[in-house]
């Protein structure tokens, strides 16, 4: 089971190449291969302007409805592979239409369809979260979650607020949350990652969140730690990613542990998985063989992840019955 993954980060390399081919792109010699422009390499810094780098390449290749068709039923199947049976996929209107100045309507359309199909034919109940950047304009944001929330019946059920945490404010995104909730969509927003804690207060206590994506700096502040534990909010915790985003410097160093010892509700996600070039299965054995994660942890963060999902009562009850018979019998 998986809350946190971005569609535009869960490209593969071999579609990307294959587009480029297609529509006669070509890539900068100076840059060398184009591995080096989508995903994270070797000895590059780690920072958050080298990773947001990555979407601004990525954002050139979403040329026509067929390809975002065919990255959305990709991501799903490579999902599927890794044994995934919940998926909650997280997507950018705004990204996918800025190319070629698409209809935003018509890119939610276009995902929603292709998820939908995908997720029946690779056996993966998906459902979708729209993703807005605190960087891009608020009007653009309010238009796709007024979207998102007509939208409901296609398998949308939340908002996402992501993108320069740094240098850009969340406050300003409170109102179209509190519209978004009142239309039924559930929330989560990306804090505490590349901003301390009062970021993660901001989120709880402005925006509404329901769940926190990375979240890994809260620790700086012992209230707002108080406050996300007693309101049992889930942190969307993203190993890898934190170190190819410049969060922690060394792996080592990755809170996970002190935050689970806090009593914080953590569960595990990939993030952006072709531009790290892992899976949720890498991520759960580097928390088990870098933190000496038990087994009997992992298969209770599981069970955290099914308890946290955007799914109705009924069907996450179904979820949580099913994933306990699988990992106790």
């Amino acid at each position: 089971m998986e809350l946190h993954r971005h569609l535009e980060g869960s490209l593969r390399l071999r579609t990307i190449m294959e587009v480029a081919r297609a529509t006669g792109m070509t890539v900068p010699l100076h840059t060398g291969p184009l591995g080096n422009l989508v995903q994270v390499q070797t000895g590059e810094p780690n920072t958050f302007q080298t990773f947001l780098a990555k979407f601004a390449t990525l954002r050139l290749f979403y040329r026509s409805p067929d390809i975002i068709h065919r990255i959305t039923r990709e991501a799903i199947e490579d999902a599927a592979l890794d044994n995934i049976r919940y998926l909650e996929l997280r997507f950018t209107p705004i990204a996918l239409s800025r190319a070629e100045r698409f209809p935003l309507g018509e890119v939610i359309d276009w995902v929603c369809e292709s998820a939908e199909k995908a997720g029946n034919d690779f056996n993966v109940q998906v459902h979708l979260l729209v993703s807005v950047n605190r960087h891009e304009s608020v009007e653009l944001a309010e238009q796709v979650a007024w979207l998102a929330a007509d939208g409901k019946k296609r398998n949308i059920v939340g908002i996402d607020l992501a993108g320069n945490e740094a240098e850009f404010d969340a406050s300003q995104f409170a109102g179209i949350f509190r519209e978004a909730r009142e239309s039924g969509l559930h929330t989560t927003v990306h804090a505490g990652e590349w901003a301390g804690a009062q970021s993660v207060r901001q989120a709880l206590e402005e925006l509404g969140a329901e769940r926190i994506g990375h979240g890994v700096r809260i620790l700086e502040d012992e209230a707002v730690v108080a406050l996300a534990r007693d309101r049992q909010t889930v942190f969307e915790v993203c190993l890898t990613s934190n170190q190819h985003t410049g969060v922690v410097a060394k792996m080592e160093e990755h809170p996970f542990i002190k935050m689970k010892a806090a009593d914080l509700n953590i569960v595990l996600n990939t993030d952006d998985p072709s531009i790290s070039q892992i899976t949720l299965g890498n991520e759960y054995q580097l928390a088990c063989e870098t933190f000496g994660m038990s087994q009997v942890v992992l298969k209770e963060r599981i069970l955290a992840a099914a308890r946290g999902s955007f799914l109705p009562v009924d069907q996450r009850q179904i979820f949580i019955e099913k994933f306990t018979q699988e990992l106790y019998s």
